[in-house]
């Protein structure tokens, strides 16, 4: 399957988004003074990343004209990418700790892949019914 290079650009630009939202968001939750600060920190994170998987979803499928299965396959990947950097950087961090496993390098983004992909699949087959009612 070939990906045209502006897609791959995306793909690559947004999950590197993802990587700077959980390591930004990730050190301010680890700083915080207390278990409320840490959690409004992580919910944060969550917002700010949902946010810019609804908007990349609705750039793929409404600006660049994808059909809704490519915009899932595009957003996904990006989440993907984006949890893949992060299970990099926690793998290194967490190097010498026990409890720790080397199998989150490959198991964290095909988890978070698949609820991606099936959300960002329902989103865009909306936007398609929303576009041919109007």
């Amino acid at each position: 399957m070939h990906l045209p290079t502006r897609v791959v650009r995306n793909v690559v630009f947004v999950g590197a988004a993802y990587l700077a939202i959980g390591m930004v968001f990730g050190t301010l939750a680890g700083e915080g003074a207390s278990n409320q600060i840490r959690v409004l920190w992580r919910l944060a994170a969550w917002a700010i990343s949902a946010a810019v998987f609804a908007g990349h979803i609705g750039y793929e499928h409404v600006r660049l004209r994808c059909s809704a299965g490519s915009t899932a396959f595009h957003t996904s990947l990006s989440v993907a990418l984006g949890a893949f950097a992060l299970a990099i950087i926690a793998i290194v961090h967490s190097s010498g700790k026990s409890g720790h496993s080397f199998l989150a390098f490959l198991i964290w983004p095909l988890l978070i892949w698949i609820p991606a992909f099936l959300i960002a699949l329902a989103a865009a087959s909306m936007l398609t019914g929303a576009r041919r009612n109007s």
